[in-house]
């Protein structure tokens, strides 16, 4: 007979208290061999009839056995919930049938682990000093996205307790072609642009009407993107069980709008960039979230750069990626001023999946597959040692798209190379060619960055270091063997954050006086809302559809940014985009959750090139004391030192005239980092504090890049009132002695009333 769960609520307790012996445990025993689709209860109840015997083996009898399993897993998972004395657990987990046996703790739930690793809550719950608490949740501010569209339907945009649509929106809702898209008071506006792209392009082999003349998300970037700078708080998410818990943007309770700039079928065309630019700051947006970039060119060749001045001059700031082309120096896009511009980083949470070879070596490495392995060894090989005949060694080992062999890799595991082909292709050419699972091993530029896919086949995605171990292993003997794990969830992982391999680096090759990224947040193996057109892997053979999913990319981290700009919006209206993110980039830190130096992803200490001012700081910054704040005549006084000439800028400026101001150095814009691209070995610059907190007085310290002497004048700063403006000169000398190169050297400017800290990157090369 089934045992009502409201029986069990009364009498558990009960138990559990007259036993104060007894624990509850779970016995874990692997997985059904049964496909349970296909079973009935009465099957069921024969493995719950299994348990009983089981326990009643280590009990008195099989009535003290029934008695005391709660939960009997029948389906999947093959195992038990039970109330045993500890001596009785150990026993158990003693048994060649078992695999663990473990105390069956209280768990929280967790999935934008994002913002828990960043502080907005422990344990689930809101932190006393949350910005989440003061900003409300981001209420009452509007957030827009360029990107892919938006999938209507997640639970991260229903409208459920949000009131009428503020009176300031002017948006509209166009479904275009697809008459079941639809908006709502939470999702208040959408528009798509595509005529830019299809006059590029046409329509691309595979792309539909739906993609390109409705606002809907195709392609599951823009929905996720979206949702994770403003979706709602949704509880019960994971990707095929991953990452349990509750899904939430940074700013849930703002509205959003999506501009469907990108296609399923290719890129982003500046046209159509620049008219949801125009459209955006009409319809009212307060944030506008950009995971879009290109090969930088001058700002006014820039759709983004431009786009992005005429927001800031109507009080929008926008948030850009900084690019997926890392490590390699030089590589960041999205360099103009008036933007914040994001790096991505690791968080404290890892999917890992561990690769078990035949020499007892175990490697860690991570994966989202739903797929499980036999609990048994499999043969492992190299895939250039299971290439065609026909197919190149550089292709095979890479297991590009028909390089192996089905005849060699039947039955066992493959070990490819990242790299050429996305990772979800790999892993389709390893099934295709009957494999049972698939190691994906790192080279040496990628170095320590695992990302965690969705595969189609059991698989982990291993480091550098480790794959050189695997393929090792491999050739060391004869018959090399090796088990997959199915993958587990581990939170408070260290060292986090890490730089991400693919994350794009300074300086920047535009105006190298400007440093880029300006900030770092977490990009890697995100969960967020997805489309349900394509499979977690956008791959045509994926016929998977999930509500959610893991993405990893500078495209990630922006809205994470995105996100934390509108709970700043929501505290501080009156604040200016500069203001804004000078607040994210002076309060960030540059340590990770060890108390070290941030690292890249080859374990070496990371510099301000690969994350600015460091990782965002959410709760620091909304109470950052003093704040560099930069107006539009500064950027127009910038471009003026760039060389635009004023009819230029009067028409970048809506026609109005302006006049450059004398001799403006471009070292003098109010930025809140100093980098001196050219130090010629002596050289004084400004800058200017606004205060935005208490009255205080506030020291100057510095931390001197290596053979550069940095002093501040005045080195105290007093202000009496909120709005004050003090300007102090740095001034920069080389010590005497020290040899000159041409090095970057780095360090930092530090504002400090006891209370607030207020951090400058500073970043000099000697020639």
């Amino acid at each position: 007979m089934r045992v009502p769960s409201s029986v069990l609520c009364y009498f558990l307790p009960l138990l559990l208290a007259c036993c104060a012996a007894k624990k509850s445990y779970v016995v874990y025993m692997g997985a059904h061999s049964h496909d349970p689709t296909q079973l009935s209860p009465l099957h069921f109840n024969r493995v719950s009839h299994s348990h009983h015997q089981f326990l009643q083996s280590f009990l008195e009898s099989y009535d003290a056995a029934k008695e005391s399993i709660f939960y009997s897993y029948t389906r999947h998972i093959n195992g038990f919930a039970a109330i045993l004395e500890e001596e009785v657990a150990a026993e158990i987990a003693k048994h060649p049938k078992v695999i663990s046996v473990f105390e069956n703790r209280e768990r929280k739930l967790h999935t934008t682990r994002s913002w828990e690793f960043m502080g907005l809550e422990q344990n689930g719950e809101v932190t006393w000093n949350s910005i989440w608490k003061k900003a409300r949740y981001g209420e009452g501010v509007i957030i827009g996205n360029l990107d892919t569209g938006v999938w209507p339907e997640s639970e991260s945009f229903n409208e459920k307790g949000f009131g009428p649509i503020p009176s300031k929106w002017r948006g509209i809702c166009d479904h275009g072609s697809d008459p079941t898209f639809h908006c709502n008071r939470k999702l208040i506006g959408a528009r798509y642009f595509s005529k830019g792209f299809l006059s590029l392009a046409g329509k691309v082999n595979g792309s539909t009407e739906e993609d390109f003349e409705s606002p809907r998300d195709i392609e599951g970037h823009g929905s996720h993107t979206l949702s994770t700078a403003a979706g709602n708080m949704v509880a019960g998410v994971s990707v095929f069980g991953h990452g349990y818990g509750t899904a939430k943007g940074g700013s849930p309770k703002a509205r959003v709008a999506t501009y469907k700039v990108c296609f399923a079928g290719g890129g982003c065309s500046d046209a159509d960039m620049m008219a949801a630019f125009d459209m955006a700051i009409h319809d009212g947006v307060d944030v506008l979230s950009v995971s879009i970039g290109g090969p930088p060119s001058a700002y006014f060749n820039d759709s983004i750069s431009i786009g992005s001045f005429h927001a800031a001059m109507n009080g929008i700031v926008v948030v850009c990626s900084a690019g997926n082309s890392g490590p390699f120096d030089a590589s960041v896009v999205n360099l103009a001023p008036w933007h914040i511009t994001v790096a991505a980083s690791t968080m404290d949470r890892a999917f890992a999946s561990y690769v078990v070879l035949g020499n007892n070596i175990t490697i860690k490495g991570e994966s989202l597959s739903a797929s499980k392995m036999a609990h048994k060894f499999y043969p492992i090989i190299k895939a250039v040692d299971a290439k065609l005949a026909s197919a190149k060694v550089i292709n095979a080992v890479l297991c590009l798209n028909g390089t192996l062999d089905p005849k060699k890799v039947k039955g066992k595991i493959v070990l490819c190379l990242r790299g050429s082909s996305s990772r979800a292709e790999k892993g389709e050419e390893a099934l295709l060619a009957g494999a049972v699972g698939m190691v994906l091993a790192n080279d040496k530029i990628d170095g320590n960055e695992i990302l965690a896919d969705p595969h189609l086949l059991p698989a982990s995605h291993v480091n550098f270091t480790d794959g050189l171990t695997i393929f090792d292993y491999i050739n060391s003997t004869k018959f090399p063997m090796a088990y997959i794990t199915y993958p587990k969830t581990l939170l408070h992982t260290k060292p986090a954050p890490f730089m991400a391999s693919f994350s794009s680096k300074g300086p920047n090759i535009l105006v190298p006086e400007i440093l880029k990224p300006d900030i770092t947040a977490p990009g890697v193996s995100v969960i967020a809302a997805y489309t349900e057109a394509q499979g977690p892997t956008n791959e045509k053979f994926d016929k998977r559809r999930i509500p959610y999913n893991s993405l990893s990319g500078t495209s990630m981290s922006c809205p994470h940014i995105s996100g934390i700009v509108g709970l700043l919006k929501t505290m501080y209206p009156s604040w200016s985009p500069a203001a804004i993110k000078s607040a994210i980039m002076t309060t960030a830190t540059t340590l990770d959750n060890e108390a070290e130096p941030l690292l890249n992803a080859a374990n070496r200490k990371a510099t301000p090139f690969s994350y600015g001012a460091g990782h965002v700081d959410p709760n620091s910054a909304m109470d950052p004391g003093l704040v560099y704040d930069t107006t539009i005549d500064d950027y127009l006084n910038f471009l003026c030192g760039l060389g635009y000439h004023e009819k230029q800028l009067s028409m970048f400026t809506e026609g109005h005239h302006y006049k450059c101001a004398t001799n403006f150095s471009i070292l003098n814009l109010n930025y809140p980092s100093i980098t001196v691209p050219e130090f010629p070995g002596s050289l004084t610059l400004t800058r200017t504090l606004k205060n935005v907190g208490a009255p205080a007085t506030y020291i100057a310290q510095v931390q001197n890049p290596r053979g550069i002497t940095v002093s501040v004048k005045p080195n105290i700063l007093e202000f009496k009132e909120v709005g004050e403006e003090k300007m102090f000169e740095v001034t920069l000398k080389g010590r005497q002695g020290e040899a000159r190169n041409n090095h970057f050297k780095f360090g930092r400017l530090i504002w400090s009333d006891g209370n607030h800290f207020v951090k400058s990157p500073i970043v000099v090369k000697s020639n």
